[in-house]
């Protein structure tokens, strides 16, 4: 079932909406040099399945190392947002605490990743 869920940073410059297809799909948390500092949950989706519906002029753009990964945040409030994959480049990674619906999230177990290593390292 396919439902539109809205998301935002924090100052509401930055909106965006992600297409769910039965649900948010795998919710993680990654320890990777950079995950690791910002904390944030993270759900995937097609590129397709995300779209910036305002404020895009106010996204920045962070990128380190290979320049692959792409990592956008607000530039008013400095939220992130959402992200592409280095190791998944038809993706965006999204920071779930953005959702407008956290009940949604309610009870939904999180995959810990090791980003640093590109591994799983648990199933919590």
């Amino acid at each position: 079932m396919l439902e539109i869920k809205k998301a935002s940073c924090h100052c509401k410059a930055v909106e965006f909406e992600v297409e769910w297809h039965d649900g948010p799909g795998d919710l993680r948390r990654c320890n990777c040099s950079l995950c690791h500092r910002k904390g944030a949950v993270m759900a995937g989706v097609p590129l397709s399945g995300l779209r910036i519906t305002r404020g895009k002029e106010n996204l920045a753009l962070y990128q380190w190392n290979t320049k692959i990964a792409k990592h956008y945040f607000c530039k008013l409030c400095g939220i992130y947002t959402h992200h592409q994959r280095r190791t998944a480049p038809d993706e965006f990674g999204y920071n779930t605490g953005c959702l407008e619906d956290q009940a949604a999230l309610s009870g939904i177990e999180i995959e810990y990743v090791d980003g640093a290593s590109n591994s799983l390292v648990g199933d919590k």
